[in-house]
């Protein structure tokens, strides 16, 4: 039985984030014959700028799109800063979508998962990230998107809300792609 490898893109820095405890929970938690890698190296990737990615293209970008493109999905679990995604997740989602058209995120189902403390759950963030990584080429799924108010529930020890995202996590893994009817 082959293993499906879920890429996950945390949009925190932060060490103590919930959306990083969220990540942190489901790659434990991972259904059997699922590992869910958490791309590590983020912070260290410079703002995208096309002068600098060409032929050797900076360590951390390769490093970046080594691991997104040696998954077969990848899963975003961001919060929402200022009504848009973090810029942290903004700027890889640059690094991953080059070279146009063959970069590491193309034709990988993709879904975005996440909390803020506001009553909206990050949905603008998860939209933005969405739209970015649909441009970019990923199978956008967002019918899984979970954008989750973190207000008035613990999110980590709530079971509807813990039921929510693992449920994401179990269809972005069971997706399969429509045949193509071309001919």
């Amino acid at each position: 039985m082959s293993q499906t490898r879920v890429a996950v893109l945390v949009g925190s820095l932060r060490a103590d984030s919930l959306n990083r405890k969220i990540a942190e929970l489901l790659a434990a938690e991972a259904p059997e014959g699922v590992v869910l890698d958490i791309v590590d190296g983020l912070e260290h990737l410079p703002f995208y700028n096309e002068d600098v990615d060409g032929e050797t293209a900076p360590e951390a970008a390769t490093h970046v799109r080594r691991q997104v493109a040696a998954a077969d999905r990848v899963l975003v679990v961001t919060p929402e800063y200022n009504g848009t995604m973090p810029a942290v997740l903004n700027n890889a989602i640059d690094w991953l979508s080059r070279p146009y058209g063959a970069g590491a995120l193309v034709a990988k189902p993709f879904a975005v998962v996440g909390t803020t403390p506001t009553p909206y759950g990050g949905r603008w963030a998860h939209a933005d990230a969405n739209r970015s990584a649909n441009v970019a080429g990923a199978v956008v799924l967002e019918d899984l998107t979970v954008s989750q108010p973190g207000i008035e529930v613990d999110v980590l020890n709530d079971d509807e809300v813990l039921g929510k995202l693992r449920g994401a996590l179990e269809a972005l893994v069971a997706y399969e792609a429509a045949p193509s009817t071309a001919a």
